[in-house]
């Protein structure tokens, strides 16, 4: 088969390394790629985010499988384009996408299916939003209603920095139009873990469960990133819980978006908070998270093209899906200043020094033969033991040989 991978990050390298995994898969690509993925795949100079381009490219040259896997392109209907012109697709549909792409959306959906999360109410007026701060006090959680690379959370701690932040999306328009809208909502403790499950519309199979390293510095500290490292099992998530969240959360999830006409089909991601009062969903996204992607399917024992054929097809419930009871760590190598401004085309050295791991480039180029910095977080190196700890010590083993200028990475991946 014919396979296109649209994106250009580390998930999308994990997507691809698996998917060259597979005797079915005689001819892999992906739009655009970046200097790892070139490795695994033929890149294709097209945006994520240009659905016309991609959608003539995967028609003219006759692809058997277009697998979109990040959240812009799935939010403005790219697999109703590719499926519209008889191009096979993996991934939600845009009407099942809006669980990731408004937040208000799916605090609507879980409050009116009873599926638990945290109290909440959405405001597009400035005033309005502040009043509730201040009536609600810190700790307190302000959201952006649309994507925001994952940026688009503050967990405030006073109040004042609470209304700094819907000052700076509501006002300042820090995101866009996607901070039009905000959702502020009580702040939740207890660990975080994050599931990621495969759909089909009705079937929901719930992957190895994993736990992303969001904040930007040791001891979950400083601003919060697209992910700075991931483990997977999460320590946290025991089989009971994994009982309660199949029976509480991931089925009526599912089974939600089908009674409003939004079949899920695809990869949908439950991000949640083990509270004293129980597992609560933090948020949902319409596809793999990433880093979780590259820890969870380093331990995948099946052929990754199967079961994504068999969501599609609505026959998950006959998939073979196994996991390697091993862990894995991914460890980010970002560039310095990241999520803030960072330069850009540093040399990387000491790939080919890596031992005992496989290194996932995120934002990376190939420039003069040689792989250069292109985006905040640069690698995921990852690695897979028989045991969590061996893990973690393995994923940075293996990065010590690797170099690039300002490189900046969190030492308590897995710890914490």
């Amino acid at each position: 088969m014919k396979v296109l991978v649209v994106g250009s990050g580390g998930r999308e390298h994990a997507i691809c390394w698996k998917l060259k995994q597979s005797p079915k898969v005689t001819e892999l690509y992906c739009a655009p790629g970046n200097g790892g993925i070139a490795q695994v795949a033929q890149c294709v100079d097209i945006k994520a985010t240009d659905a016309d381009a991609m959608v003539k490219w995967a028609k003219d040259n006759a692809m058997d499988l277009v697998v979109v896997a990040p959240d812009d392109p799935l939010a403005l209907g790219m697999v109703d384009a590719l499926e519209a012109v008889g191009v096979p697709a993996f991934g939600p549909r845009q009407n099942a996408a809006i669980i990731e792409a408004s937040k208000a959306f799916s605090k609507e959906l879980m409050k009116k299916y009873g599926i638990p999360t945290a109290k909440y109410e959405t405001f597009t007026d400035l005033a309005a939003a502040q009043d509730y701060i201040r009536a609600q006090g810190a700790p307190i959680v302000v959201k952006a209603d649309g994507l925001a690379l994952g940026k688009g959370v503050v967990v405030a701690q006073t109040v004042e920095e609470a209304l700094e932040a819907v000052q700076a999306m509501m006002v300042d328009k820090k995101f866009g139009a996607s901070g039009a809208k905000v959702v502020i909502e009580e702040c939740m403790t207890g660990p975080e873990v994050t599931v990621l499950a495969f759909c089909d519309g009705a079937t929901v199979v719930p992957m190895t469960s994993s736990q992303d390293h969001k904040r930007a510095y040791d001891g979950n500290q400083g601003p919060n990133t697209g992910g700075m490292g991931a483990i997977s099992p999460s320590p946290y998530y025991t089989p009971e819980l994994a009982q309660r969240c199949m029976e509480e959360i991931f089925l009526p999830t599912v089974r939600a978006m089908a009674a409003e006409g939004r079949p899920f089909q695809g990869v949908l991601y439950f991000g949640l908070m083990l509270t004293p009062d129980g597992p609560r969903v933090v948020e949902y996204n319409a596809r793999f998270g990433d880093p979780e992607c590259q820890a969870v399917l380093s331990l995948l024992d099946s052929d990754l093209l199967d079961i994504l054929l068999a969501c599609r097809e609505g026959r998950l419930d006959t998939a073979d899906i196994r996991w390697k009871t091993e862990a894995a760590c991914c460890l980010v190598l970002a560039s310095g200043g990241y999520p803030g401004s960072y330069g850009k085309g540093y040399p990387i050295e000491g790939l080919d020094q890596v031992e005992n791991a496989v290194v996932f480039h995120a934002g990376t180029a190939q420039k003069d033969g040689q792989i250069v910095t292109n985006g905040g977080r640069v690698l995921g190196v990852t690695a897979v033991a028989p045991t969590l700890e061996a893990a973690i010590d393995a994923a940075y083993a293996a990065a010590k040989p690797i170099h690039f200028e300002a490189m900046t990475f969190r030492h308590d991946i897995g710890r914490v």
